[in-house]
């Protein structure tokens, strides 16, 4: 429950009021106190809160809230109503995607230990085990916070849905070595994984219908520049995914030696190649609809479901460069590379760490979504000048002789701010306005 919070005037998807010395914008239905935007308690803070309301908005859905207002009629909002809180209890919509999402995990852990690929398991590979934990874990706190209901759904629903879209990709890369080596290639722990996916995408979907956990709109002014700086480090990301990370140095007994990279994503087989090519696609996709997310706090749920795979693959290539390589993955058998004193040692090539580095960039701009923009305390709204009308509302009555409105009613006791018939400001004791 929100407390010490005064609500103005609600729309179809937030509302805007007054806190503990702050105006703010909530997300309608969210329980939790902490406002997704706030401004100082000015007069100039109300009226940028005002215009950011107005803003993110659906036009004509705005309405002042009394001590009747309850939750918007139905038809008010396109596709339906919303509450004005939490639904009581949990829904059937809400247990069908936890459910999938569930079963989908435990299909997932199942799949690690029989025949995966080639008659290997994940469980006897680690660099292929850990990246596949990962994917099950953030399935898992996805459903989790499905289950938790308010604004946790939202945002478990938009982290299954980001890991889901680009670990597709991961799993129609391994079914493309199937479809390019033969059948004989593909074990249950393959069909287990895919439908361990399949199931858990159709839980992240079913929730994110469930919810309505915001939508695409336009960025503020001011968030431009830390937009266009999150697309060019999704499109870094995806640029340096490709090339090859694995480095393998061959030296034998005389001095020579070899240089050999591994890894590239397009030096696969055609059915490879697309499933690398839809993850590239998936994380630019993912990362361009987060960054235009909002309210941002739940596009930063949608953003880690991108970052999450990305991180594991990383992880994954860091395993592999710790494990000895093999002498026959260089067409040498044991016999030869005795013979020769063959040594093999691994390392990682330039284009691995300038993938971290994007990486780095995204796990950065993901933390810069989750802290509240305090806008108009950097750069206050301008104030309107005498003569000119301001387009901020008055939760009361407004005299025709004032200049700008005056905030959101205080609680009993507290001084609000006031505008007098000379445009000077004063302060007048108010009672709670619900």
């Amino acid at each position: 429950m929100r407390e010490n919070v005064t609500i103005s005037y609600r729309g179809a998807g937030y509302e805007i009021g007054r806190g503990e010395h702050f105006y703010g914008i909530w997300a309608v239905a969210a329980p939790q106190s902490q406002p997704l935007e706030w401004w100082p308690e000015t007069p100039e803070g109300w009226t940028g809160a005002w215009s950011r309301f107005t803003a993110i908005e659906t036009p004509g859905t705005i309405i002042p809230v009394t001590r009747h207002t309850g939750p918007l009629p139905a038809g008010s909002v396109p596709g339906g109503s919303l509450p004005a809180g939490p639904p009581p209890g949990r829904s059937v919509g809400t247990v069908i995607a936890t459910a999938l999402l569930a079963a989908g995990v435990v299909s997932g852990i199942v799949g690690l230990f029989p025949s995966y690929l080639g008659g290997a398991s994940l469980a006897q590979q680690p660099a292929q085990l850990v990246p596949h934990l990962i994917y099950l874990a953030a399935w898992s706190v996805s459903a989790v916070l499905i289950l938790l209901g308010g604004v946790r759904q939202r945002a478990g629903a938009l982290l299954g849905v980001g890991t889901s879209a680009v670990t597709l990709g991961f799993f129609l890369a391994d079914a493309g070595e199937v479809i390019a080596g033969g059948a004989h290639l593909a074990g249950p722990g393959l069909v287990l994984g895919l439908v361990g996916w399949l199931a858990c995408a159709a839980g992240s979907v079913v929730a994110f219908r469930l919810c309505s956990p915001g939508g695409l709109g336009r960025p503020h002014s001011d968030d431009m520049g830390p937009v266009v700086m999150l697309m060019l480090a999704a499109l870094g990301t995806a640029a340096a995914f490709a090339p090859a990370w694995d480095r393998f140095t061959l030296r034998v007994a005389s001095g020579a030696t070899q240089t050999v990279t591994a890894g590239n994503a397009f030096a696969n087989p055609a059915p490879v190649i697309a499933g690398n090519v839809a993850v590239m696609i998936a994380v630019v996709a993912v990362v361009a609809a987060a960054a235009l997310w909002r309210p941002a706090r739940l596009g930063a749920a949608l953003l880690a479901g991108a970052i999450i795979p990305m991180a594991a693959q990383a992880i994954s290539a860091l395993i592999q460069v710790g494990e000895a390589a093999a002498p026959a993955q260089f067409g040498f058998s044991p016999a030869q590379a005795a013979a020769s004193g063959l040594t093999i040692s691994s390392g990682l090539t330039s284009a691995f760490w300038i993938y971290c580095a994007f990486l780095v960039a995204l796990i950065a701009s993901f933390a810069w979504m989750l802290i509240p923009p305090h806008r108009a305390g950097a750069q206050p709204p301008r104030q309107a000048p005498p003569g000119e009308a301001s387009n901020a509302p008055a939760p009361g009555p407004v005299e025709a002789t004032s200049i700008l409105p005056p905030p959101p009613h205080g609680r009993e006791g507290e001084n609000a701010v006031t505008v007098g018939p000379d445009g000077t400001f004063g302060t007048q004791t108010r009672a709670l306005g619900l």
